[in-house]
């Protein structure tokens, strides 16, 4: 495991080689050493004081170059993104333009989802398969 990257949130590695294919767990936004999640700042209730998707969005994408990089892959490389988002209706749209940005050359095939919650407050998450 990376220091560099986000300490999983149960018993599983960042990412798992089979061959010449690099699995990538789920990727959150989550900061390296800490819990902190860029773009949000929950009250002591646990009630949203700040909420901003595009930093999350960033981050996860640092996260996965991260992953990728450590493991001997690259964002080049990126076969097949699944991402999971709390709010399709309000995150979407966001998400895509910034995909667009991070994904002008290589074009992996893609699913999205909505799910009810994710593991933290995060509001995405990325599961990525890669080459070698």
């Amino acid at each position: 495991m990376s220091d560099k990257l986000p300490q999983p949130m149960g018993l599983y590695p960042a990412t798992k080689k089979v061959g010449n294919l690099l699995f990538v767990s789920g990727m959150g936004p989550r900061e390296a050493g800490t819990d902190n999640i860029p773009g949000l700042e929950l009250d002591k209730f646990g009630n949203y004081k700040t909420f901003d998707f595009e930093k999350q969005v960033h981050s996860v994408f640092k996260n996965v170059r991260t992953a990728l990089e450590t493991a001997g892959s690259g964002w080049d490389k990126i076969v097949d993104v699944t991402v999971f988002l709390v709010d399709m209706k309000r995150d979407f749209h966001t998400f895509n333009r910034i995909y667009a940005e991070y994904f002008k050359e290589n074009q992996p095939c893609r699913t999205t989802v909505e799910v009810n919650a994710l593991p933290s407050a995060i509001a995405i998450e990325l599961k990525v398969i890669a080459t070698i």
